[in-house]
């Protein structure tokens, strides 16, 4: 019950700070939202969106993919993790910035080297996620199923995935926490589109309703991504442990 009110609360206490300071540069989320409402039936709002989270999903569906295979090589086979484990490491703290300007030179300001940067950013997270969870295997779970002789199909669903998916879920909030961000900076520094693309121009303007209904039409795609999609498969997937008493 307490987790609804956090909103609001927000929304609340947000309200009362821009009747205090009362500015332009501080707008209300009542002239926020008209805003939003505004820029949305005119259409705009709507297609820098589409584009932002048509770039979103496609580096996410492919750094998800590519970076759980990688990490399941990389927990189970122990040569290629100590190999390769100092690439992860540069990865991990590779500037996101450099990534962009590097692609963005070599590729030109394009869609791919948009989304190519974007991969690159998220995939050493995710892999890192991913092999830790494989190492944290209970090997118990391995030995009943060779016991009672389960097939490799049904040991990869009873078995692997239970242990799995709770990492790949950890992965999965924790990158997409990560991409929104590097989208938008990326639109910034160039694209043809999307709320990053926007932002930048309404800065110029000193627009911050604008700045601020925009944001706010992207927090709410993730929120509702949060609760309407990972929360719910979260659940499913810790079913099986069980309740510490």
């Amino acid at each position: 019950m307490l987790e609804w009110l956090s909103l609001p609360l927000l929304l609340l206490l947000w309200q009362v700070l821009a009747t205090v300071f009362a500015h332009r540069l501080f707008p209300s989320p009542i002239l926020v939202a008209q805003e939003m409402w505004d820029t949305a039936t005119a259409g705009r709002l709507l297609l820098d969106l589409g584009k932002t989270l048509a770039r979103v999903a496609m580096a996410f569906v492919v750094a998800m993919l590519l970076g759980t295979a990688l990490g399941i090589v990389f927990g189970r086979i122990r040569w290629v993790d100590r190999l390769f484990s100092g690439w992860l490491l540069v990865g991990l703290n590779l500037p996101a910035i450099v990534v962009a300007i590097v692609l963005y030179i070599w590729l030109g300001l394009t869609e791919v080297a948009l989304v190519l940067a974007v991969i690159i950013n998220k995939l050493p997270l995710v892999v890192t996620t991913v092999r830790e969870g494989v190492r944290s295997f209970a090997t118990e779970f391995d030995e009943l199923g060779r016991v009672f002789r389960l097939s490799r199909l049904r040991r990869l669903r009873l078995i692997f995935l239970p242990q799995l998916l709770p990492f790949v879920l950890a992965a999965a909030r924790t990158g997409l926490s990560l991409i929104w961000k590097i989208v938008l900076v990326f639109e910034v520094l160039g694209s043809d589109g999307g709320v990053g693309y926007r932002i930048a121009i309404m800065f110029q303007f000193f627009d911050i309703a604008g700045i601020l209904a925009y944001t706010a039409s992207f927090i709410l795609v993730v929120l509702a991504f949060e609760y309407g999609v990972l929360r719910p498969l979260e659940r499913r997937a810790l079913k099986w442990r069980p309740v510490q008493g």
